[in-house]
């Protein structure tokens, strides 16, 4: 348990959602919207439980896939008119009734903050554990002057005298809702069915994590800044010193579909950008390996034209790849391995950086310390092409 109270986080998401169609399992920079707020989290100390309460199959099964429980609403608190707090109400009663589980504290989570990180749920748990305060929310500062139309059409400032124009050093800090983060004592919130009672205590986040996604617009941006932030993240869990990359091929070069012809024959698409990534790597000399278990001779045929070492039909990989590793004088904790499927498990636990493709099996994403934006065969082994050049300072 995260710390000596019981704390469970609560993310309502419906699936009706008029501004964006299916907003909430909407894929930004390679995962669905809610599977950034079920990981931070789950990587969150002070969290005992995560619970996604949705009226919907598939944002259940996503939720689910990334580690979150589910407790199903009815469709009486679905509608669009129908508040959060009626949502976190009836997953308190759920669990109650059925478990006998009663919280101390409740943290409230909004899915469409993907900016929002473990660090700024974890502060404002914080907030109201250090304080003693009854009900905290993140907040960001605000600086900016607000206004109003009065009843005879004159503009009025709100948070400001209109007449006396101050400094920003001059005005008292004001702050903005972030929309995303609220904690609450169970009890208190159960007694007044509303996430602001008693005394309401802030935790700061810095402006840059304070984003909310309402419409179209909102999402591209959105798009824009976490690819941004994914992508650096993801170059700084990159080993130090890389040692060798290896690749699973089916579902990694290829989208993992096959084609049959009449014959019996078989072929498979391949993303020719992944071929021009890899011949860069080559350049710059990583030992660069394909580890198949396919038995299909299109795996050797497509790695002697990229001019790539491959081992295929191979059916303990793991052992394998210990001993190609081992013949080069390889650390394993040196190599990146880039897998999708759950024959790649093993090998994945051994080295120092496993990699997922984005629509990879959920055990593969589980023990992936990344997860790639691109799925096999749309340009995932380009993305981690350009991953490395950055991390060693070749790429743009």
């Amino acid at each position: 348990m995260g710390s000596d109270k019981d704390i469970l986080a609560i993310i309502p998401a419906r699936g009706g959602s008029k501004g964006i169609p299916r907003k909430n399992i909407k894929h930004l920079a390679g995962k669905p919207l809610i599977a950034y707020t079920i990981e931070h989290a789950l990587k969150s100390e002070r969290i005992d439980r995560v619970v996604v309460s949705t009226d919907d199959p598939e944002i259940a099964s996503v939720s689910s896939s990334y580690g979150a429980e589910v407790v199903w609403r009815p469709e009486a608190i679905s509608g669009d008119m129908v508040s959060s707090e009626s949502a976190l109400l009836h997953v308190l009663e759920h669990l109650s009734q059925k478990e006998s589980y009663e919280p101390e504290l409740i943290v409230f989570l909004q899915c469409t903050a993907p900016l929002i990180n473990t660090q700024d749920i974890t502060g404002t748990i914080n907030a109201i554990l250090e304080t003693g305060a009854d009900t905290a929310l993140a907040v960001t500062n605000f600086h900016y002057f607000l206004w109003q139309e009065d009843k005879n059409g004159d503009a009025t400032g709100i948070n400001h005298d209109k007449n006396i124009r101050l400094l920003r050093q001059q005005r008292s800090p004001q702050y903005l809702e972030a929309g995303a983060v609220y904690v609450m004592c169970c009890k208190g919130f159960k007694k007044n069915k509303h996430r602001f009672f008693g005394r309401t205590v802030m935790h700061v986040i810095p402006r840059e994590r304070c984003f909310e996604i309402d419409d179209m617009v909102d999402f591209q941006i959105a798009q824009i800044l976490v690819s941004d932030r994914e992508k650096h993240l993801r170059i700084q869990k990159l080993p130090e010193v890389i040692g060798a990359v290896v690749f699973d091929f089916d579902g990694v070069f290829t989208d993992n579909k096959v084609i049959v012809f009449e014959n019996g024959s078989e072929a498979v698409i391949c993303n020719r950008s992944d071929g021009l990534g890899l011949s860069l790597l080559k350049n710059i000399g990583f030992p660069l390996l394909v580890l198949s278990s396919e038995k299909n001779s299109v795996v050797q045929k497509r790695c002697n034209k990229l001019g790539i070492e491959c081992i295929n039909s191979a059916e303990d990989k793991v052992s394998i790849l210990l001993q190609w590793l081992n013949k080069h004088n390889i650390a394993p904790a040196t190599v990146v391995f880039i897998a999708n499927d759950i024959n790649d498990i093993e090998c994945m636990k051994v080295i120092g950086c496993p990699i997922a493709v984005s629509d990879a099996h959920p055990s593969i994403r589980s023990v992936a310390q990344i997860v790639l934006e691109m799925s096999g065969g749309e340009g995932a082994v380009r993305e981690v092409v350009d991953l490395i050049l950055k991390k060693v300072g070749k790429g743009t």
